[in-house]
C-alpha cells in the first residue's frame, strides 16, 4: 500500500505524518482531536466497499455500539484504501480467496469440533467463482467473509446464545470481542486459524469437554440406546415400582431368577438389596449422598449420565464461553446442579461443602461478583414476595405472629406494632420486616455478601436437615452453606487480619459487619457436566431446565 499509515487507538484509528494530497482526514474522538487518515479508493471494488461501509457508519445511531463498530471498520478499511482483505487474484487474473481466507475456511469446516456449526459461517454466497468479475458481487463477498470471520470469533469467544434467552435470571455479563480489532489482528497474522482457536475459554474443563466432543465424532458410528428412568415416587428398600426393570437395565443389575414352572410369572418390580447397592455405588461415584434411596436427584443424575450426548457436551461448552476468562487465583464457585460450593486456589479446591440452592420456582440466578463483607449475627430482611405471600396470611390469622418468629416491623427506621394494623386492607410492602439475630434466624449466625441487585448471597441456616438430601433445591434463591464457619475460615486466607476464631468471637445478639480488604470473586454457575483430569465426565441433573432450553436454542 502506497500510503504511510500508523495504527493508533487499539489498531483502528490512524494518523499520518507526511500525507499525499488525496488523503482525507477525520476526527475520531471529542476528548482529543486525532487525525484519521482515510486513503481514497483506487478501484471499482474498493469504491463499492467504501460505499457500503460508509452507509453502515453514517446510518447508525451515534450513541450505539453498532456505530462505534461501524466507525472502526470504516477506518480499518479506509487505511488500506478500501481494498479487500480476503480476495486476491491468481496468476491468470482470476479472483480467488487469499491464503489467509483459505486458512479461516479450514477453521469454519472444523467448527463442529469446537461445539459450533459450520453452516453458520460457510454460507453459500462465499464463492469467488460465483462472483466472477462483478464488482458489486465481489464487494458483497468481501463483506460477507468479514462478517463470517467476526461471527466465528464472537461465537467461540462469548458463545452463540445470549444467556438471558435461556432465562432472565442468567445475568452473566456478556463477553464481546471488538470486531474491528479482530479484523485488524486477522489481517496482520500469518496464522489466522491459530488466532481464532486461541479465543476458546482458557478453563481446563472446557478443554476436557472439547476433547470429549472430539471423541464423539471419532466414534460416531457407535450408537447406544438411551435408557431413561421416568420420574416417580421416592423408592426405598422393599418397595415395588414399575420403573424397577428399567433401573436394573440401566445399572446392569440382573433380575431375580424366575422359578421353574413359573413362566407366566410377572416381572419382579421389587426394589431389592442388589439394586439398592448398585444405586448406592452410582451415587457415591457422583459424590451425592450414597443412601441407596432413589429420589428425584438420583433419577435426574441417572438420566443425565445415560450416555452423555453431544448436545449435552456442546451446551456445557457454551456455558463455559459465557463465564469470565479469569476467575481469579483465589475464588469461590457454586455449581447449582451439584449443590456444592468450592473455594479454589490456583485452580485447585482448598475447601468444599454442600449447599442448598433455590427451588425451581425461586431459582438461584447465575452471575459473577465479589464477596466484600461477612456479616455475623445478621438480620434477615424479609423480601417483599415472602412478606406478601407467606407472612401476611399469618398476620391476618394471628396479629402477634411476628413476635413468635423473633421478627419486627419497621416503618422507615422506626419499629412499630404490627398487631395494631388491619392486614386485610393494608399493603404489607408499605413496611419493612426483618428477623432479629438469634438461633432461629433464617440466615443462621453468618452471611457472606456480594452486593447485587437481586439480593442474593451465601449464608448459614438453622435448618440443617436438608443438607443430608441428595436433591437440595429448597431455598427462596439464596445459597445456604452447610458448614459456614469452616467455609469462613478457608475464605479468609486472603484476608489474614481475620480468622474463623475472630468471627466466632463476634457471636451475640448484635449484628456485626466485617469488611474484607481483599474482595473475593464468586461465581454462581450451572454445569450439568463436570470433566475430571482423566477425561471422566460426571453428569448432574438439570435442576432448572436450563440445559434443555439451551440445547433447544443451539439446535434451532
Amino acid at each position: 500500500m502506497r500510503f504511510l499509515v500508523t495504527l493508533l487507538m487499539s489498531g483502528v484509528a490512524l494518523m499520518g505524518a507526511s500525507l499525499p494530497s488525496l488523503a482525507q482526514d477525520a476526527v475520531v474522538t471529542k476528548a482529543a482531536l486525532t487525525r484519521v487518515v482515510i486513503a481514497p479508493p483506487q478501484t471499482d471494488l474498493a469504491r463499492i466497499i467504501k460505499a457500503g461501509l460508509q452507509k453502515s457508519y453514517y446510518g447508525a445511531d451515534p450513541t450505539s455500539r453498532a456505530y462505534a463498530q461501524a466507525q472502526k471498520l470504516y477506518y480499518f478499511y479506509g487505511a488500506r484504501g478500501f481494498e479487500p482483505l480476503w480476495l486476491s487474484t491468481d496468476q491468470t487474473g482470476k479472483v480467488v480467496f487469499s491464503p489467509n481466507a483459505e486458512k479461516i475456511i479450514g477453521v469454519f469446516k472444523n467448527a463442529e469440533l469446537e461445539g459450533l456449526r459450520p453452516a453458520d459461517y460457510l454460507s453459500v454466497d462465499l464463492d469467488p467463482a460465483a462472483a466472477g468479475t462483478d464488482p458489486a458481487k465481489l464487494a458483497a463477498l468481501e463483506t460477507s467473509f468479514s462478517q463470517a470471520a467476526v461471527k466465528y470469533a464472537q461465537d467461540t469467544y462469548g458463545g452463540r446464545i445470549r444467556p438471558t434467552d435461556v432465562s432472565p435470571l442468567l445475568v452473566i455479563k456478556a463477553k464481546r470481542i471488538d470486531e474491528a480489532d479482530m479484523l485488524t489482528q486477522l489481517a496482520a497474522t500469518d496464522d489466522p486459524a491459530k488466532l481464532l482457536l486461541s479465543l476458546d475459554p482458557p478453563h481446563k474443563e472446557f478443554g476436557l469437554l472439547k476433547a470429549a466432543l472430539a471423541k464423539f465424532y471419532e466414534d460416531d458410528a457407535v450408537k447406544t440406546e438411551t435408557i431413561t428412568i421416568p420420574d416417580g415416587p421416592t423408592l426405598k428398600l422393599g418397595m415395588k415400582d414399575d420403573r424397577v426393570p428399567a433401573l436394573r437395565e440401566r445399572l446392569s443389575v440382573p433380575a431375580p431368577e424366575i422359578p421353574e414352572g413359573a413362566a407366566d410369572a410377572k416381572v419382579d418390580t421389587t426394589y431389592d438389596k442388589p439394586l439398592l447397592e448398585a444405586v448406592k455405588a452410582f451415587q457415591d461415584s457422583l459424590g451425592i449422598t450414597a443412601d441407596g434411596v432413589l429420589g428425584p436427584a438420583t433419577v435426574a443424575a441417572l438420566n443425565g449420565a445415560t450416555g452423555v450426548s453431544k448436545d449435552d457436551i456442546v451446551a456445557n461448552m457454551e456455558r463455559w464461553r459465557w463465564e469470565p476468562n479469569d476467575f481469579g487465583a483465589f475464588h469461590v464457585e457454586v455449581n447449582i446442579p451439584e449443590f456444592t460450593v468450592w473455594i479454589m486456589k490456583d485452580g485447585a479446591p482448598v475447601h468444599s461443602t454442600r449447599v442448598v440452592v433455590g427451588r425451581p420456582t425461586n431459582q438461584t440466578p447465575l452471575f459473577s461478583d465479589e464477596i466484600e463483607n461477612i456479616v455475623v449475627n445478621p438480620y434477615w430482611n424479609v423480601p417483599p414476595s415472602i412478606a406478601t405471600n407467606e407472612i401476611k396470611p399469618h398476620l391476618i390469622a394471628n396479629p402477634n405472629y411476628l413476635s413468635g418468629q423473633n421478627m419486627e416491623m419497621l416503618s422507615g427506621s422506626k419499629v412499630i406494632d404490627a398487631s395494631a394494623i388491619d392486614w386485610t386492607s393494608t399493603n404489607i410492602n408499605n413496611y419493612h420486616i426483618r428477623q432479629k439475630p438469634g438461633g432461629s434466624n433464617a440466615l443462621g449466625q453468618i452471611k457472606f455478601l456480594f452486593p447485587n441487585d437481586l439480593d442474593i448471597y451465601l449464608h448459614d441456616t438453622p435448618s440443617k436437615s436438608l443438607f443430608a438430601r441428595s436433591y437440595r433445591a429448597y431455598s427462596h434463591g439464596c445459597v445456604r452453606v452447610q458448614n459456614p464457619m469452616d467455609f469462613a475460615g478457608a475464605l479468609l486466607e486472603t484476608n489474614p487480619n481475620y480468622t474463623e476464631d475472630t468471627l466466632k468471637g463476634l457471636f451475640g445478639d448484635k449484628e456485626k459487619w466485617v469488611s474484607l480488604k481483599n474482595h473475593i470473586p464468586v461465581h454462581l454457575m450451572y454445569f450439568t457436566l463436570r470433566a475430571d483430569d482423566d477425561g471422566t465426565i460426571r453428569s448432574y441433573g438439570d435442576v432448572y431446565g436450563h440445559n434443555k432450553k439451551l440445547i433447544s436454542l443451539l439446535n434451532s
